[in-house]
């Protein structure tokens, strides 16, 4: 292999470490972002562990810092003393000399500056002695003497302070070289009188090389003790924190178990402290739901059991009372005009009653979860198709065109058609009915997983709020309003059901004057969720590209069940009319307001 192969070879071997060192630095950190994220504990031990660190780091640092100072202080302190001491020594002896010829005192000079050295494993000095700055009588006489470290590591600020000042001691910390590096060490100089040589420096260096160890050892000692006490914070913090945690998380779990349907679940009560009060207390709370819950299923049971029982019962009678309607109804032509038109009245009414019959019994089917479907594969054009067909009469009368888009392709999709033209006709008459004389739309669309129609009028529209309540039995968005086609205020009740059943969605949004866009969302294939609606809901989603490829959020979960009184609170939900009212509970995304003034209603999908 080439030299330049070989290059190249180790090059990729690098990048691909320098690679994988990344991948797992970007792994540990998602790692413990997400321990961060989901668990009190490890949030509570970490920071307990990171500020017992911060703490220790400080107290290390003051407390290295003034053992520093004092070991520092000390030692130039026993170096100033030492240093006099030995000065004065030599001064002395340079005074008694009676050769003062250049060479003997130079001599003598170096024979003292080598007595007062020291170079043993216990202390260390060394000495410098050289001519004063302002010496003119030429450095040949005694030149630079120095055993050790020599006068380059004299600092000239220290030597302009004894030119200043030549009666007193002067000391400063300098580093001197010590094989490869350099240690602290203490400089004491002053001047000396040296006969027939004038005034000369005389300086003696103290290396800090055992105090400089003492610190080391020091540090050591402070950074081991510092992680060994880090660790059992952190061990401590951990004992302590499952203590509370794991309570916590055992309350957690039985209220997940609690609200799967398990409500015979309970927490365990130990000891008479906070925490097993708080057990009590949730235990406590989870009986008295438990208690309110099977009150609520037992009423919701009987009054299920009441409403279709009167919806049987109501039967027979009412078709005795058909037959005779329809009778007196045949007859009219031989009674008084306001006779007749009474039994015209009458019939129509009994027509109301019958079909009102017909839909609390189905709502009672819903509610008792026995609805089943009646799938097969059909084409939703068709049934809009027939829907708008059955609807044409009344769309003349009420002077509304009614117009269907899209309808250039088939939509097959799995259903049951009858309870699909259910759901349609309702829309449909509903918006025909509230359209002042405008236009409706009907728009179909599919994509990959399912198919929809949307009914659109522009008539009165809803204000804020009202798009919640759309779906409630028996509500109106004005009471004061007259029905023109009989309607028994259940049919879009029965409207969402059908599309639940389907698992499909139903929703609707509107603004004041603005009209109304109903949207039904179905599967495509029987037991595959919907991901997207191909359909946008309301016009500032369409304006903002939500289109069929846009995601969407799951859809809330809907309950709903005959419940009668005044009862609100979030686990029944709004109980509304007498016999019939809906208990309906929502989980997920409340409706939202898109637009100033416009109102949306999940009846059982995202927008």
């Amino acid at each position: 292999m080439t030299l330049r192969g070989r290059g190249r070879s180790a090059g990729l071997r690098l990048r691909r470490g320098s690679r994988r060192a990344r991948i797992w630095v970007l792994r540990s950190v998602r790692r413990i972002l997400h321990w961060w994220r989901v668990s009190l504990q490890f949030r509570v031990v970490s920071t307990t562990m990171l500020l017992g660190l911060i703490v220790m780091v400080l107290l290390m640092t003051f407390l290295y810092q003034r053992i520093s100072d004092g070991l520092v202080d000390s030692r130039t302190q026993t170096a100033r003393e030492d240093a006099a001491y030995r000065a004065s020594e030599i001064q002395a002896k340079l005074d008694s000399t009676d050769q003062l010829d250049p060479e003997s005192i130079r001599q003598l000079a170096w024979s003292l500056i080598r007595q007062q050295s020291s170079q043993t494993p216990d202390q260390t000095r060394e000495v410098i002695l050289t001519p004063a700055i302002d010496n003119t009588r030429g450095p040949e006489r005694v030149p630079t003497m120095s055993i050790g470290s020599d006068a380059t590591v004299l600092p000239t600020e220290l030597r302009q302070a004894i030119a200043a000042d030549p009666t007193h001691q002067h000391t400063q910390l300098v580093s001197v070289s010590r094989g490869e590096g350099t240690v602290p060490a203490v400089i004491v100089g002053q001047q000396v009188l040296v006969p027939q040589a004038g005034r000369q420096e005389l300086y003696f260096v103290f290396p800090l090389d055992r105090e400089q160890d003492i610190m080391t050892m020091m540090l050591r000692t402070f950074v081991l003790g510092a992680l060994v006490l880090v660790i059992l914070v952190g061990l401590i913090a951990y004992l302590v924190t499952r203590l509370v945690v794991d309570p916590v998380r055992e309350a957690a779990e039985v209220a997940g178990r609690l609200s799967s349907g398990r409500l015979n679940e309970r927490m365990r009560a130990k000891g008479e402290d906070d925490l097993a009060t708080l057990a009590r207390s949730f235990n406590d709370m989870a009986d008295s739901l438990q208690t309110q819950i099977r009150q609520l299923e037992d009423l919701s049971r009987v009054q299920q059991r009441f409403v279709s029982d009167v919806s049987h019962e109501l039967r027979t009678p009412l078709t005795t009372i058909r037959m005779a309607a329809e009778v007196i109804h045949d007859a009219r032509a031989d009674f008084a005009a306001p006779v007749s038109r009474s039994t015209e009245l009458l019939l129509a009414e009994v027509d109301r009653f019958d079909e009102l019959l017909g839909e609390l019994l189905e709502i009672s089917r819903f509610d008792a979860g026995g609805a089943v479907l009646d799938v097969e594969e059909v084409d939703l054009r068709a049934v809009v198709d027939r829907v708008v067909a059955a609807s044409a009469s009344l769309a003349d009368n009420k002077g509304v065109r009614v117009r269907v888009l899209g309808a250039d392709k088939p939509y097959p999709c799995d259903m049951d058609p009858r309870r699909v033209e259910r759901i349609l006709r309702n829309l449909l008459v509903n918006a025909i009915e509230h359209a002042e004389g405008r236009p409706v739309h009907i728009e179909l669309a599919a994509n990959a997983d399912a198919v929809g129609v949307a009914v659109r009028d522009f008539g009165v529209g809803l204000q804020p709020g009202q798009a919640a309540m759309v779906f409630n039995r028996f509500w109106r968005a004005d009471p004061s309003r007259n029905r023109t086609t009989g309607g028994t205020g259940l049919g879009l009740a029965i409207a969402l059901e059908d599309a639940r059943l389907h698992h499909g969605w139903l929703q609707v949004w509107g603004t004041p004057g603005g009209g109304c866009r109903f949207r039904l969302t179905l599967p495509r294939h029987a037991g595959v969720p919907i991901a997207r609606a191909p359909l946008p809901l309301s016009e500032d989603s369409a304006r903002a590209g939500h289109t069929t490829d846009a995601p969407t959020e799951q859809p809330p979960e809907v309950t709903s069940g005959p419940l009668t009184g005044p009862l609100t609170g979030p686990l029944t939900g709004p109980l509304t009319g007498p016999l019939t009212g809906p208990l309906t509970t929502r989980h997920g995304p409340q409706p939202d307001q898109r637009t100033a003034g416009a109102a949306v209603a999940d009846g059982s999908g995202p927008s």
